[in-house]
């Protein structure tokens, strides 16, 4: 199977991408929208005429970026609505309320090197948010996503996630002393395997997904890192919000990706598997493609959601 590529790259906007694209009477969600490439990608989205909700922790940011969101696409169908990855009675409540057909899900809020902390099922907390609250969200709006028909999942990971596989027997640093950028790869890691299993799970409602990596781009992701990631990244490597928005606009709307799943891309193609760490921004490592590691998690998460409730 030869690698997907597209006419756009590392220097693409999400406003180019999505160009002459009409999403109109489709719906879309996009978590953590409030800021950054969440903002941008609802922007995106909002300018293919597709109704938005913004899903967020922060009602009242959400808001005023979606009446700027309006401003600068003429979409009136933008609006925000209350999210909160680490809640499930959050998350819940968040799915029950949704009526009607979803066509885009994009899994883009997160968290990144936070300091240690579990939530009150003693989940770790990046662990958490940027895969378990989304696998909840997920499955929550399965029904949904197989009303549209042609569904697509966008999932935010990370070249982070080549830091490390899922530890399988200690998920949750129990045993091991906490390390935030594991943490964090762990987490990212599962991104990819969701996006996976996800594809092959639900391929008889036509709902695929696809990971990504957005890119190297200073937002309030960095805020527990001196505004930077684990390491400096070479400023000609540096993209805006615009630019970083770019791939989950391709993977959500963009024709080319027509029944395309479980695959990973960055700076809007799909980019090679690794065995090593790359070393740069590209590659997926080959765990994180794994079909029997996505099953496990799959497995696990289902049981660790079920347990909570």
């Amino acid at each position: 199977m030869s690698a997907l590529t597209t006419p756009f790259g590392f220097a693409s906007t999400a406003g180019e991408v999505v160009s002459g694209i009409d999403l109109t009477g489709r719906r879309a969600v996009v978590t953590g929208a409030s800021s950054g490439i969440g903002a941008e990608t609802a922007r995106a989205l909002a300018a293919t005429g597709a109704a938005v909700t913004l899903a967020v922790r922060d009602v009242a940011a959400g808001e005023r970026v979606a009446k700027d969101i309006t401003g600068s696409t003429g979409n009136h169908d933008v609006r925000a609505a209350h999210l909160d990855l680490t809640d499930l009675a959050s998350i819940s409540a968040f799915t029950a309320a949704w009526q009607g057909p979803l066509h885009v899900l994009v899994n883009n809020a997160g968290v990144m090197a936070c300091p240690e902390q579990y939530t009150e099922q003693g989940w770790e907390w990046q662990f958490a948010t940027n895969h378990l609250g989304h696998f909840a969200l997920a499955t929550g709006l399965h029904s949904a996503l197989a009303a549209d028909g042609n569904a697509r999942i966008v999932v935010v990971s990370s070249t982070g996630h080549q830091r490390s596989p899922i530890v399988w027997d200690d998920v949750n640093f129990a045993f091991r002393p906490y390390d935030p950028w594991l943490a964090y790869a762990q987490s990212k890691t599962a991104n990819v395997l969701f996006a996976v299993e996800a594809t092959r799970r639900w391929a008889d409602d036509n709902i695929t997904a696809n990971a990504l990596m957005p890119g190297a781009i200073y937002t309030n992701l960095q805020r527990h890192t001196a505004g930077r990631g684990s390491g400096r990244v070479p400023a000609e490597l540096i993209k805006t919000v615009e630019q970083g928005a770019a791939t989950s606009a391709l993977l959500a709307t963009s024709p080319l990706l027509e029944g395309v799943g479980g695959r990973y891309f960055v700076d809007c193609n799909e980019t090679e598997i690794v065995d090593r760490r790359s070393g740069s921004l590209h590659g997926v490592a080959r765990y994180a493609v794994d079909p029997a590691g996505a099953r496990r998690l799959w497995d696990l998460s289902q049981d660790l959601i079920t347990g909570a409730a």
